[in-house]
């Protein structure tokens, strides 16, 4: 049975006066939830059972996925207490998540994103395959010839984040990150020393030079991020993308 966590804990700060009265996952897209687009992609993609994270507004989320006929797929992993961050997030759930790969998705992420896809690229031997394409941004993960990922860049700053010494940039592929990724169980194990609020991409880039953290591309992908408000209308318009 195939789990996704759906990362939807956040406090949608680029998504206000929506947010202001609601979560970001309840903001309406087509006069859907944006959490309803994402659940009704995987589960026609073959997602069977998820667990979707709350903090901010939870009663709301809650109240949602109960409402639902198929309730008894969801399981709420509770972050009223404090926000984890993306990392955090993953820790907490533990025990919810068990001991089978899972699929990670962020809420504000609206794709033809391809599971089929993502899975035949998926090996048992990584630690993460992490959904990236070539569009545009300010910041991009880089990834060498074999698609093993290297590190990060800011390209408005500058900044880079990389366990190599002295990397030339030009070397790597760029690539921009999803928000989607497929995680083996064994980031339980490497979790445990980490602290209870950490974002998942330091995560992968502290590992990254002992463990494989791959990139995988879908050539066709189409993805915006809705979790800014000028991007709702945009995403209003593709409707190709909307379930």
């Amino acid at each position: 049975m195939l789990t996704s966590f759906i990362f939807a804990a956040g406090l949608g700060t680029r998504l206000k006066p929506f947010t202001d009265t609601m979560p970001k996952a309840m903001v309406p897209l087509s006069s859907r939830p944006l959490i309803e687009h994402v659940i009704s992609s995987l589960k026609r993609q073959g997602i069977e059972r998820f667990v979707v994270n709350v903090h901010h507004f939870p009663e709301q989320i809650i109240d949602y996925l109960q409402s639902r006929p198929d309730c008894d797929m969801f399981s709420i992993s509770d972050e009223t207490d404090m926000l984890r961050d993306t990392g955090g997030a993953v820790k907490h759930a533990r025990g919810l998540l068990g001991n089978d790969p899972f699929l990670v998705h962020n809420v504000d992420i609206v794709s033809n994103f391809e599971l089929s896809a993502l899975l035949d690229q998926h090996r048992p031997d990584v630690v993460a395959s992490l959904l990236v394409s070539n569009r545009k941004s300010s910041r991009y993960l880089l990834f060498d010839d074999d698609m093993r990922l290297a590190g990060w860049i800011n390209e408005l700053t500058g900044e880079i984040k990389t366990p190599l010494r002295n990397i030339d940039v030009s070397q790597f592929h760029k690539m921009a990150f999803s928000g989607i990724h497929m995680l083996n169980p064994i980031v339980h194990t490497l979790m445990e020393s980490y602290p209870e609020k950490f974002p998942i991409m330091d995560f992968y880039l502290n590992v990254c030079s002992d463990y494989e953290i791959r990139g995988c591309v879908q050539p066709d992908l189409h993805l915006i991020d809705v979790g800014k408000a000028e991007s709702l209308a945009k995403a209003e318009q593709m409707s190709h993308l909307l379930y």
